[in-house]
């Protein structure tokens, strides 16, 4: 036994709690969440990209930290479209950053959930239906908010099999001449101005860089034609719609995306237009697709093994001559519209460097066709 006054200093000195485990009933993990002043909610968001949300809720079901992220969302301008002005603005960043986060793990079923939260928190199947029913660039800023927002939140952090979940979700509710739309929207060429250059893809070539992105998700949509109401057919009428967004292309930008696209999609594309007579359209864009590889540094001999495969994929012998002659014949009109273009007195630098190219590439690919029949012989 000790003193009085040893044993108010014991019960002085007790560091801990009597009582330190707590119930699932007793602990709320959002209750300290909800305290938050939405600021410091967003400095948290920034700085830990998620996880501490992740975390605190893990025992609660999809249903109430979707409404939890919801309530403290909607008092955040810069994560909701078209209500930050900022132009330099991270928002939709950070929230790709934590979407990603929060629901790596979760299985296809929250998946859908939280898609079906994104449409109604963010307004955005209305929002994309004004978007691709209006015309072209009037609403550009809508344009820009909607690429913003699909790009940053739900298609980019993501790696490919999982970004084509997103995306497909995206263009499921609509017609396919509006998923063309959706996708350009999403995917096509920019201005300097960052507006979308739906005129200037049908008026003047547009190079490599521009049309890289469009090209990529074209040949992931096509690399995954196993998913149900999703087939060859579908991504031949999208890409048929594509490239008369809102006029028809020029068509160098035709043809550089399908040579970006690769062989698989540009056969494909190709063969089945002429499979339906069109080849008329399919000379031409072979012409083009030849200049292209020329002045893109491509080697020919993928070109010649595609033209190749365009042969062989008619019936008989008198098909294949008329296509290699309809071919040769569509050299020379293309040839004949640049030189008289150039000689018309139209002083345009880029059109006498195109003719230059176009008998360069016809000779070059005139030579590796020739060989790839000798050798065969």
């Amino acid at each position: 036994m000790g003193t009085p006054t040893a044993q108010r200093s014991r019960r002085a000195r007790r560091p801990y709690p009597v009582r330190t485990v707590t119930t699932r009933s007793q602990c709320k993990p959002s209750v300290r969440f909800e305290r938050l002043p939405a600021e410091v909610f967003h400095m948290i968001l920034d700085r830990l990209s998620g996880l501490l949300f992740k975390r605190c809720t893990i025992l609660l079901p999809t249903k109430d930290r979707l409404k939890f992220i919801s309530s403290m969302f909607s008092q955040i301008p810069c994560f909701k479209l078209e209500e930050c002005t900022a132009a330099d603005c991270l928002g939709f960043y950070s929230y790709g950053v934590f979407l990603k986060t929060m629901i790596s793990g979760w299985d296809e079923v929250e998946w859908h959930r939280v898609f079906n939260f994104l449409c109604s928190f963010t307004n955005l199947l209305p929002k994309i239906k004004m978007a691709v029913t209006g015309k072209p660039g009037v609403s550009w800023y809508l344009e820009l908010q909607l690429r913003l927002f699909c790009r940053q939140v739900l298609l980019d952090p993501w790696p490919c099999k999982d970004t084509l979940f997103w995306l497909t979700r995206i263009l499921k509710p609509w017609p396919v001449v509006l998923q063309a739309r959706l996708l350009f929207i999403l995917y096509g060429p920019l201005l300097p101005d960052s507006t979308l250059a739906w005129q200037g893809i049908v008026e003047r070539e547009m190079s490599h860089s521009a049309l890289w992105n469009l090209a990529r998700i074209i040949v992931l949509l096509y690399s995954n034609l196993d998913l149900k109401d999703w087939t060859t057919d579908t991504m031949q009428t999208i890409l048929e719609e594509l490239i008369v967004l809102p006029e028809v292309w020029h068509m160098e930008n035709v043809a550089r995306l399908l040579v970006l696209c690769g062989n698989t999609v540009c056969y494909s594309f190709l063969a089945n237009k002429a499979h339906n007579g069109q080849l008329r359209q399919v000379s031409r864009l072979i012409v083009h697709i030849i200049l292209v590889c020329e002045k893109d540094g491509y080697c020919m001999n993928s070109v010649v093994e595609m033209v190749h495969q365009v042969c062989q994929s008619f019936n008989n012998t008198s098909e294949r001559f008329a296509f290699i002659q309809r071919l040769e014949d569509m050299f020379s009109k293309v040839t004949m519209e640049v030189y008289e273009f150039v000689t018309a007195g139209n002083h345009h630098e880029d059109m006498g460097q195109t003719l230059w190219s176009l008998v360069e590439s016809s000779a070059h690919f005139h030579a590796k066709f020739l060989h790839m029949f000798l050798k065969n012989e």
